[in-house]
């Protein structure tokens, strides 16, 4: 697809694709060739391509004209005429020498994984930050590419990996490009100013902060939608975009929680991750993904009922490691346990795992108690001796905390209430009694 500044769909070319992987029989592989080509698939799909056809070639050397080398390249020219293939997607990083060798000899657009997951991301976003990140990404990756992809980059007409800065822009010499790339991060560094200060105010109000993350399509966002539900606040505006596909969501969202029992806490939902993410894409997003450095607990989400699960655990906890957050508290959550008619697979991981479904409610009221055991602990249960002019103090505990008894007396009202540290502090004068940390 192709869209027109006011982001309106001006063309549409039919995306025919053949799939072609490499299989080095490398062992520091996160995952198998199969699963992987298999997650290419689902990319393809989320991209609007339609999927003909899956090769893999064994092979224990990359090949460095043709990737592939040159017989398996001219064996995906032969199959791309059979099956009227217009598009073949590699499932590696190529680069510009190779693409335009394998685009002559084959004779259809040659794209890479990056180039693929770098064009849904520019269709995705939404936000002006989002699009940002994404063009940094795209110009970054192929600023040098700009040799080797030659007329590559004057490609006519629409179609995956021509959204975003495109074929106009990438016609433009180095040194335009690079003057676009610094602009875009004078512009990215405004918005990271205005998110700490943000951060700051968040911090200043100590209400505790959670964090979504997990694979992409692992019901982060359902999950979201149904903790805003829970505290009664599913309004259309309110809720975050959910649609069973690869990278649904791009941009991060913050709402404010409001538990039944009026403990509050910010829920961030996250962009997923996926294996081989690109690493100029990493470092567009870097800044958005250093909210989760913020958080007090991490949510880990994991579909469960994907096969290559442990994978896509393994690279969640990468990236975590990555962003320096791996010691953060966490829970890992099994999602989508609904689906699954056998669970012996689903071992219990101790006492800060759960199987949940955030779609059908199974779980929640369990996992709402471990949230609130983990960010919720250093809460104590007062007693609270107020005068009668204070009625605004009153009001306010009566509204934001859990009020447990209120008993007007001679001398004030006695208000028997939960308090986090920083009301804990403010009201300290009007203190009777302090019984217990709330578990």
């Amino acid at each position: 697809m192709q869209f027109n500044e006011n982001n309106e769909i001006i063309n549409t070319i039919e995306q025919r694709a053949i799939l072609v992987g490499l299989s080095t029989g490398s062992r520091d592989e996160v995952t198998t060739i199969e699963s992987s080509m298999e997650e290419l698939k689902e990319l393809a799909k989320a991209a609007g391509a339609q999927v003909l056809d899956i090769t893999i070639q064994n092979k224990q050397r990359i090949d460095a004209t043709y990737y592939i080398g040159k017989g398996k390249a001219e064996e995906i020219q032969i199959l791309c005429r059979a099956l009227d293939a217009n598009l073949v997607i590699f499932n590696d990083e190529l680069s510009g020498a190779q693409i335009r060798n394998l685009e002559e000899l084959i004779g259809v657009t040659v794209i890479d994984r990056t180039t693929l997951i770098l064009d849904i991301f520019a269709h995705r976003a939404q936000s002006k930050e989002g699009k940002l990140q994404v063009e940094l990404a795209q110009l970054r990756y192929r600023l040098p590419r700009l040799v080797g992809l030659g007329a590559s980059l004057s490609r006519a007409g629409a179609g995956i990996g021509t959204k975003g800065p495109g074929e106009k822009k990438l016609e433009l010499d180095r040194r335009h490009i690079l003057d676009r790339i610094t602009d875009i991060r004078h512009q990215l560094e405004e918005t990271r100013k205005n998110r700490e200060t943000q951060r700051t105010k968040r911090k200043k109000s100590e209400i505790p902060i959670v964090a979504l993350v997990g694979y992409t399509n692992a019901g982060k966002s359902t999950l979201m939608n149904k903790f805003l539900s829970i505290s009664g606040m599913q309004q259309e505006e309110k809720e975050v975009y959910v649609e069973d596909m690869l990278f649904a969501t791009l941009d991060t969202a913050h709402r404010k929680m409001v538990l039944p029992s009026k403990e509050e806490f910010i829920l961030i939902d996250t962009v997923g991750f996926v294996s081989k993410l690109p690493h100029a894409l990493v470092e567009a997003f870097k800044a958005t993904l250093e909210e989760v450095k913020e958080a007090n607990l991490l949510l880990h989400v994991v579909d469960a009922t994907n096969e290559d699960f442990e994978m896509q655990m393994k690279v969640t906890e990468k990236v975590l490691h990555d962003l320096g957050v791996s010691e953060k508290p966490s829970i890992l959550i099994f999602n989508k346990v609904d689906k699954l008619e056998d669970r012996s697979h689903l071992i219990p991981r101790g006492e800060n795992a759960i199987h949940i479904s955030a779609l059908n409610d199974i779980g929640l009221d369990t996992l709402i108690e471990m949230i609130k055991g983990k960010i919720f602990s250093n809460i104590k249960k007062v007693e609270l001796l107020l005068p009668y002019d204070k009625g605004d103090v009153v009001s306010y505990l009566c509204d934001k905390t859990k009020v447990v008894k209120t008993e007007y007396r001679e001398d004030g009202v006695l208000v028997e209430t939960t308090l986090g540290p920083a009301d804990y502090n403010k009201y300290a004068k009007y203190l009777m009694n302090v019984n217990e940390v709330v578990e």
